[in-house]
């Protein structure tokens, strides 16, 4: 194991930190690197309300979006562990709705169904955008048929993705599922534990760890506390509005989101990423055993389904092939910009929050960046 120099990672951060507000990429951001469970980098950038307002804190509250799908696999090997389902699990065993699944393909703007699926969805497709449910082109397509009211809920959404066709035949592909394949998830999760997802979330995880600003449904004052979104017009930093209601998209909070949806801190984060890091366990209280965290930092998917530096683990990316991260690394990213992941080999755990409507999601500038700079300054601090 490598050991870092904070001095050196400090500076090589802030001096990308001072680039990005300079050149109005950036409006407020919170930064944490630890190692062997000793925070060796923690700092905030900017304003919670771009042009005016707090300075960014760790009271400041970002939208997650993506980096809620680590949550729901924690959520899902919980499940597993208690023996109320397995990743084998048939989806049509609790929806049969889901049952003898049509796919289709987009022609010339035009959805066309050629076929029944020949494949069973399981929950393992679920979690690993393998279940053409919601993905790609024909996923988008879709989307643009769902209202307000297939929104509004739980049930709704996903008696929706059960009357549309898959986008490929399951397991023989991967392409990322936003929100669909874990909503599914979600309904068979409140369905084996006969609680909202939100109440099960926060006894089984946010609780026990001590996470108290995560979740759903922000409270009046937690609202206020919630970061602007970052948009950048005419090399200018301005606010734009988020849908009143929402923490993700246009999904009002009341739906609990298994892939997006959840807001947080930097240290409620960092406790989930450091109890992931330290093998299901954080200050004496274990979340999840050592096995079912190897699980979800597992690759789950064969050359033929996605070959590359980068595999899917459970609901993580999981390196394994020549990147700038060593393999084994796994984790997620945002939407808005958020990033984070947890490195077995080095004992390093990271996590970059920002929210931002233009520069976010995998392979984000910031996030690439954020690892460009750690494992810089890993590799000048052994020198």
């Amino acid at each position: 194991m490598k050991k870092m120099d904070p001095a050196i990672l400090a500076a090589k951060l802030e001096e990308r930190m001072r680039a990005d507000f300079a050149e109005c990429k950036v409006g407020g951001a919170s930064l944490m690197v630890l190692q062997e469970g000793k925070c060796i980098y923690h700092n905030h950038f900017g304003l919670e309300g771009i042009a005016e307002g707090k300075p960014v804190s760790d009271n400041t509250i970002y939208r997650l979006a993506s980096m809620t799908k680590p949550v729901t696999a924690v959520a899902a090997m919980i499940l597993v562990e208690r023996g109320l389902l397995k990743l084998e699990d048939y989806v049509d065993t609790y929806l049969p709705d889901f049952a003898e699944m049509e796919i289709a393909k987009l022609e010339k703007g035009q959805l066309i169904t050629t076929g029944k699926a020949q494949t069973r969805l399981t929950i393992l497709h679920l979690l690993t955008h393998t279940s053409g449910i919601g993905s790609g082109m024909v996923g988008m397509e879709q989307g643009k048929l769902m209202d307000d009211e297939t929104r509004a809920t739980l049930d709704n959404s996903v008696a929706f993705y059960a009357r549309n066709a898959l986008a490929f035949e399951p397991f023989t592909t991967q392409a990322y599922s936003g929100v669909a394949s874990f909503d599914v998830f979600v309904k068979i999760a409140e369905m084996v534990t006969g609680e909202d997802y939100e109440t099960f979330l926060k006894k089984n995880i946010f609780e026990p760890l001590g996470m108290k600003d995560t979740g759903f449904i922000p409270t009046e004052e937690q609202w206020s506390r919630i970061i602007a979104m970052h948009n950048r017009e005419e090399e200018k930093s301005v606010a734009k509005p988020m849908k009143e209601g929402c923490v993700f998209g246009n999904y009002p909070c009341t739906h609990f989101l298994g892939g997006a949806g959840l807001f947080s801190t930097l240290p409620d984060y960092a406790r989930f990423a450091e109890m992931l890091q330290n093998g299901g366990c954080l200050d004496g209280v274990r979340i999840l055993s050592e096995e079912s965290v190897k699980v979800i930092g597992t690759p789950k998917v064969p050359d033929s389904v996605m070959n590359g530096r980068e595999k899917w683990g459970l609901a993580v990316r999981v390196v394994v092939g020549e990147h700038v991260m060593p393999k084994g690394c796994f984790g997620w990213s945002g939407a808005y910009g958020t990033h984070f992941w947890v490195d077995p080999e080095n004992r390093i755990t990271a996590i970059y929050l920002k929210n931002c409507a233009y520069d976010g999601g995998a392979g984000c500038r910031t996030g690439n960046n954020f690892e460009r700079d750690i494992y810089a300054s890993l590799a000048e601090s052994a020198l």
